[in-house]
């Protein structure tokens, strides 16, 4: 996947250069101070995932519009929630992931979206809007952007050779002949939904007795796995070092392209576990605080159109909930299952939620039992 050139900065960094930008302005005179404004009004603050958008896309938008982006990016949402908390800087638009988006609206941190300003996001399938009710339920304050599900990839001749046969359900996952050939998501609230959905509880269950059960599981689970990674999985997968491994769909598309053009002698398959899994959903919201609120509107319209969707598919490879852009697709594309599985047939599968900070405390306690246990 080719990488874009970003500005990455610390939550430190940020206010410090929020800091000194007030004092800079100390001073000045009124007509100075309007011409900034004026300047500011040009500008697009954006905050967004890393290699989450197509590298020509944000030229293509600042020629069209005469708007100036400004382009950062954050690794995890537990990043993200601090810096546009704090307020240092004031970002535009932000993409955050579903139960983190729920939490942003519960501390009334979202502005409310003017979608008269947003006539493209008739394009994002009304299953995805349903989708976005489960953590906005008005659908007011985000426009879906990608999607996708948590499944098993596996190496259909490593199981073979080891006797395992190919995985259907998340509880195949701790079976001993897999010794040494797990990979499992380092990541707190992934790792629980795998061992939640194995014994039919709710991947958003607050129920300490359920969260405690997960974690003996996964606790006894330790020995067989590899490695707790994260981007890592597909790596280690093409590079056929672990049988299976907990993956993000969205991966999909680029393991088949790099197993087709390397020549492995070895089949890369993805499953989603019939108990059911993460339908997990990344949205445009617009920060309460935002100083360009229009400028993010049509940022986010932009995203919404059809053709843009589609490079940014194309780019990211992470299912688009843009019906518009799927109708352009090659008809081999728009049939991989495994990238655009039917939602309709995925029974038990979930959106996270946000659980509030105490119940997110007891998951972060037992994540650090399941990672210190030997």
């Amino acid at each position: 996947m080719r990488k874009k050139t970003v500005r990455t900065m610390t939550l430190t960094a940020l206010i410090a250069l929020a800091a000194a930008a007030m004092l800079a302005g100390c001073g000045k005179s009124d007509k100075t101070a309007e011409t900034g404004a004026e300047a500011e009004s040009n500008k697009l603050y954006v905050y967004n995932w890393g290699e989450y958008i197509d590298e020509d896309v944000e030229a293509m938008f600042e020629e069209e519009t005469g708007i100036d982006v400004v382009y950062d990016v954050f690794e995890t949402n537990e990043e993200m929630f601090p810096i546009i908390e704090a307020g240092g800087v004031k970002y535009d638009v932000v993409c955050p992931s579903d139960y983190m988006i729920q939490r942003m609206i519960q501390n009334d941190m979202l502005a409310p979206l003017n979608f008269d300003n947003i006539p493209n996001v008739k394009e994002i399938g009304p299953e995805y809007m349903e989708m976005s009710k489960d953590f906005d339920p008005e659908n007011k304050y985000s426009v879906p952007y990608c999607w996708g599900t948590v499944g098993i990839l596996y190496n259909k001749q490593r199981l073979e050779e080891l006797g395992v046969p190919a995985p259907t359900k998340w509880a195949d996952l701790w079976d001993e002949r897999l010794s040494g050939e797990i990979l499992m998501q380092n990541s707190v609230r992934d790792a629980f939904m795998v061992a939640l959905k194995s014994k039919g509880y709710s991947l958003n269950s607050t129920n300490e007795a359920e969260l405690a059960e997960a974690r003996d599981l996964l606790i006894a689970q330790k020995p067989l796995v590899q490695a707790y990674v994260i981007d890592q999985v597909r790596d280690k997968m093409i590079n056929a070092e672990a049988a299976v491994g907990v993956i993000y769909s969205g991966e999909m598309l680029y393991i088949q392209e790099q197993a087709a053009d390397l020549g492995l002698d070895y089949d890369l398959e993805y499953v989603i576990p019939e108990e059911g899994t993460n339908l997990w959903l990344d949205s445009w919201v617009i920060p309460a605080n935002a100083e360009n609120k229009e400028n993010a509107e049509k940022w986010i319209d932009f995203m919404c159109r059809p053709d843009i969707a589609k490079r940014n598919f194309e780019y990211i490879t992470y299912p688009t909930p843009n019906k518009g852009a799927f109708d352009l697709l090659d008809p081999e594309l728009q049939e991989n299952k495994a990238v655009f599985p039917d939602i309709s047939s995925l029974k038990g599968s979930e959106t996270f939620q946000y659980l509030g900070d105490e119940v997110e405390t007891i998951y972060n306690d037992m994540w650090k039992e399941v990672k210190a246990a030997k």
